[in-house]
């Protein structure tokens, strides 16, 4: 499986031009100027970073991601499960949810997706 690692600088840029294609890179150095306060070069910096991480492409100004929102999502929330909780769901879910209350439409709702989820 590819690495899917982002810095949080990264994942907020990933956002940005997930949210907003199809994208120009004049485009992306302006939402990234007005969204996080970059300068052009820090943009152009990350962007190259991940070109090489082959995360996103730049082709004649048009960037182009290269993997999805939810393939990162899914890695990173793999990593988590795995690296502090020996790959146990159930032990990350109730270390996630120590102290805290569902209501019971999240309760129902999470019922449904471990039902079609089931083997």
């Amino acid at each position: 499986m590819k690495d899917l690692k982002l810095a949080e600088s990264e994942y907020r840029f990933m956002k940005v031009v997930w949210e907003n294609q199809p994208l120009t890179s004049s485009g992306l150095v302006r939402l990234c100027a007005d969204s996080m306060g970059w300068k052009k070069s820090t943009t152009y910096t990350v962007l190259k970073r991940l070109g090489e991480k082959e995360m996103v492409k730049n082709e004649n100004s048009n960037i182009i991601p290269l993997v999805t929102e939810k393939e990162v999502q899914l890695y990173e929330s793999n990593t988590v499960v795995d690296r502090s909780f020996g790959g146990s769901l159930p032990g990350f879910i109730a270390a996630f949810m120590d102290g805290k209350k569902l209501s019971k439409e999240d309760a129902d709702r999470i019922r449904k997706m471990i039902e079609d989820f089931e083997e």
